[in-house]
């Protein structure tokens, strides 16, 4: 059975609690190390590497599954992080991009030859080549190869929702699926555990489809023992550049699994929160209102870290 990024520790797809518990204490092993996104943000170059690095994984994985590219550069930040960027020479970029996607298709036992994908008049590495590489590959990440990401806590934070209506529930992972892969992109949410990435996925994802729930579904997430609070908004706010992007085609796609021929381009369904009854909500009322809800969460962030510096200050100040 081939590696699933959402069930990473067990071969059953049970929901289990104990399950749970174990990612949220191992997250971090499966993180790059927390000075990365300092040592990238020092030289500008080096994150032009790590751009041109995730260009030619995206290039080699144009006709692959999108979870393997994921995982591809879930390996490629992790190595990186520990053996530090790589000098600019496009060959090793692209040795380390073939040794990233060549371990994760491994892992997902993906359709994957190297050998077709080299057949594009650049580079070519032998078998032993790519093969060293790998092995420089698995020793920077201690051979922790079946990652925990984002999506092996999209199922758990998606039930604290206790939504009960198969499409939007499919809808909203769909939704919360595609910001997570865009996010992997965005050095700056690279300080933040897969879980938080997955939470504040989810909720962006709720705060477009089901405007009217968002408050009570960012209760429950605050309310979570497993998510810190704090780094969930940040986290949050900083996705909103990034979920702008893809936003009206997901709306259609929406629409289209919802409604009939005659009204898909018009309308979209939302649910009520306290009556549990599906309403229609125009798509123009829904951009609307996303657009006011962004600068709304846009200015709670910002106050919100104003008031933390606030009493952080008054604190000190009593000491």
């Amino acid at each position: 059975m081939d590696f699933d990024l959402e069930n990473p520790l067990t071969i059953s797809h049970d929901f289990q609690p104990e399950t749970i518990t174990s990612l949220f204490a191992i997250e971090s092993d499966h993180m790059p190390s927390e000075t990365y996104l300092q040592s990238l943000k020092a030289r500008n170059f080096d994150i032009s590497i790590r751009r041109e690095a995730i260009g030619s994984i995206s290039q080699l994985c144009c006709n692959s599954d999108d979870l393997l590219l994921y995982l591809a550069v879930n390996y490629l930040d992790r190595f990186l992080s520990c053996q530090g960027v790589l000098k600019p020479k496009p060959w090793l970029i692209k040795l380390l991009a073939m040794s990233c996607i060549s371990l994760a298709s491994k892992m997902k036992k993906s359709e994957f030859s190297l050998l077709d994908v080299q057949g594009d008049g650049g580079i070519i590495f032998d078998t032993q080549t790519i093969q060293r590489m790998e092995l420089l590959i698995l020793g920077a990440l201690k051979w922790r190869m079946r990652s925990i990401t984002p999506f092996s806590f999209m199922s758990f934070v998606i039930s604290l929702f206790k939504l009960e209506d198969p499409p939007l529930l499919h809808a909203l992972k769909a939704r919360a699926t595609q910001i997570i892969f865009k996010s992997q992109k965005d050095v700056e949410l690279l300080v933040f555990k897969p879980s938080i990435i997955a939470a504040s996925a989810v909720l962006s994802a709720s705060d477009e489809l089901l405007p009217m729930q968002f408050p009570c579904f960012k209760k429950a997430l605050s309310n979570c023992s497993y998510v810190n609070k704090e780094n969930m908004l940040q986290c949050y706010s900083a996705m909103q550049d990034i979920v702008v992007d893809g936003f009206d085609s997901v709306l259609e796609r929406v629409c289209s699994s919802f409604v009939t021929p005659a009204n898909v381009l018009d309308h979209t369904f939302s649910s009520s929160a306290e009556s549990g009854k599906t309403t229609v909500t125009s798509i123009s009322t829904l951009r609307l209102e996303r657009d006011l809800k962004r600068r709304k969460n846009s200015e709670y962030c910002k106050d919100h870290r104003l008031q933390i510096s606030h009493e952080h200050f008054q604190s000190h100040k009593r000491c």
